[in-house]
């Protein structure tokens, strides 16, 4: 069983539940380490836990049947994921793919349902967590089809910074140039050069693995 200072650490939810709560969250959850290109899952499994990620990065997306590859979300430290599919009782309707090597905490259905039925508190979050991550959707999707490439790498990168989604997220973000461009739908080299143009805007500065934040407002609003 973790601790529960553990759990603290790496769910900020459970930071708003009382001591019975949080005894009953340590004792559902376990921990499972992916390598990087790894498939945590894919679209159609039954994947029954709650997940939430404790180090790395993984890109949840989908390939068409003509093989055309679309990223709905990344994920960093810190995010949890999947509830929808749990609340439904239905097979994953999204691949998950760790870009790097990648921790995962996975609470079990039955934890899930309990803290659900019996916790005001956790389900004070799930509203929260289901209201942003639907309104990311919509506007991943309204990026993709009104964005050139530059505007979406800005706002990917923008994304990781939302508050209620990645609660302990620093300015400072460790990630790759292939990394960027696998979350934006296009390539390393593609993702460098609107790296480039985002850095000389006075938005983000470039450095050894990763970027620093400037202008996150910015970011969030390039193209508009």
């Amino acid at each position: 069983m973790i601790a529960a200072d553990y759990l603290k650490r790496i769910a900020a939810w459970s930071r708003e539940l009382n001591e019975r709560e949080i005894e009953v969250a340590r004792a559902g959850i376990v921990e499972k380490s992916y390598r990087a290109n790894e498939f945590i899952f894919m679209r159609g499994d039954a994947f029954d836990y709650w997940t939430g990620i404790v180090t790395g990065l993984a890109r949840m997306g989908t390939v068409s049947s003509g093989g055309k590859a679309a990223t709905f979300a990344g994920l960093t430290a810190g995010a949890w994921f999947g509830e929808g599919s749990v609340l439904k009782s239905e097979p994953r309707r999204y691949d998950m793919v760790a870009l790097r090597d990648t921790r995962l905490a996975l609470m079990d259905r039955a934890t899930f349902f309990w803290l659900f039925e019996n916790s005001v508190a956790f389900n004070r979050f799930l509203v929260r967590q289901l209201n942003e991550r639907l309104g990311q959707f919509i506007g991943a999707v309204e990026h993709g089809r009104t964005l050139d490439a530059t505007s979406r790498v800005a706002r990917s990168i923008a994304s990781l910074f939302n508050p209620i989604l990645y609660p302990d997220m620093t300015r400072h973000l460790e990630i790759t140039q292939e990394e960027i461009g696998a979350l934006s739908g296009i390539s390393r080299q593609n993702a460098n050069q609107c790296l480039k143009r985002l850095e000389k805007e006075g938005l983000l500065r470039l450095e050894y693995g990763g970027v620093t934040i400037i202008e996150l407002e910015r970011l969030r609003n390039h193209g508009d």
